[in-house]
């Protein structure tokens, strides 16, 4: 397995995760996310994003380049913010292992991955959201040594 930038040569592998992605979360959430082979971006934005600095994504691959894996991530700062201190943060916005791959350290292979790119950019944290929905990936976090930063709370009406 090698883990890499993103290329465009990625993008159906990249299509396929990101459908399975949807999926989940419509499952978890069906009020909130559409099923049905919805994803979170185009084509088009994905050729776009992989060419944006600030928004890296990378991919684990097999040896035949098929797309076991991948992690969309943002840097994010707050210089001169009026509460905030002005730290870089590696946002993980994505983290997704293909279901035929999972529980062959995949995840966690990307997720080092990504802890290493951060900490070359002199980053100070990787931060990431996670719906309640979905306590796999929750537990997955955890075991990777993530802990809760914040919790964010609804009412439905």
């Amino acid at each position: 397995m090698e883990i890499r930038r993103a290329e465009e040569q990625d993008i159906p592998g990249i299509d396929s995760l990101l459908e399975q992605v949807c999926m989940v979360h419509h499952m978890g959430r069906p009020d909130l996310f559409q099923g049905d082979h919805n994803r979170k971006y185009t084509d088009a934005q994905l050729k776009e994003l992989l060419k944006n600095e600030q928004r890296p994504i990378f991919v684990a691959v097999d040896e035949s380049r098929n797309v076991l894996g991948y992690a969309f991530c943002i840097l994010q700062q707050h210089p001169n913010d009026n509460v905030l201190t002005d730290i870089k943060t590696l946002y993980i916005d994505d983290l997704c292992v293909d279901e035929k791959s999972r529980r062959q350290h995949v995840g966690k292979s990307l997720y080092e991955f990504v802890l290493e790119f951060a900490r070359k950019l002199g980053c100070y944290n990787v931060t990431l959201n996670a719906w309640s929905c979905n306590p796999s990936a929750i537990r997955f976090y955890e075991s990777c040594g993530m802990k809760p930063q914040k919790i964010g709370m609804e009412t439905i009406l």
